[in-house]
């Protein structure tokens, strides 16, 4: 077991709340998550809850290296991490002030917004402030990407965008929802 997935176990059991899983997503997840991104079109890429980084190190390898790339992770020692990894890209803390965040790196609007909160432990006022805040910082012709372990955020997603395609990952543990969502 690498130090990145003892991390993140060792968080879980310190913080459920936070973290959500048990273990850092698959890469059979991270495939499907991210498999509708246009890279060509991707010049402003944000990811929120980043965790130990498994869709942060996809992204990181994929983009145009001109792509402007905001890691936000509120953990402490797993944005360290993140920071010694993946550096000269742009870090911040806490998902629920995505625009405020944007505004601090000066970036018009996000193309893609990836995310791995989850969202179904959070609060209901916190689940809204941060779609709120995902959907002020997307563009207009944007896409938000999430995964979470029941359908709990359809309601939600299908209301705040114009499209919201849903799959399924078995082959993750545990097996996971994604939601592809046009802004």
């Amino acid at each position: 077991m690498g130090n990145s997935r003892i991390l993140f176990l060792k968080k879980f059991i310190e913080e459920p709340q936070k973290i959500g899983s048990i273990t850092p997503s698959s890469s059979y997840l991270t495939q499907k998550m991210l498999e509708k991104v246009d890279w060509s079109r991707a010049d402003y890429i944000a990811e929120l809850g980043a965790g130990t980084g498994t869709f942060t190190s996809y992204i990181n390898n994929h983009k145009k290296p001109a792509a402007h790339f905001t890691i936000v992770e509120q953990d402490e020692k797993m944005l360290d991490l993140l920071k010694e990894q993946f550096a000269g890209n742009h870090f911040a803390r806490n998902a629920q002030n995505l625009p405020f965040i944007a505004q601090k790196f000066a970036v018009p609007q996000y193309d893609y917004i990836i995310s791995g909160l989850p969202f179904a432990v959070f609060k209901k006022k916190l689940r809204l402030k941060i779609i709120s805040g995902v959907i002020a910082s997307l563009k207009p012709d944007g896409i938000f990407t999430t995964f979470q372990y029941s359908l709990q955020m359809w309601p939600l997603l299908r209301k705040n965008f114009s499209s919201v395609k849903i799959s399924f990952e078995w082959r993750n543990f545990p097996p996971a929802f994604i939601y592809h969502c046009h802004k």
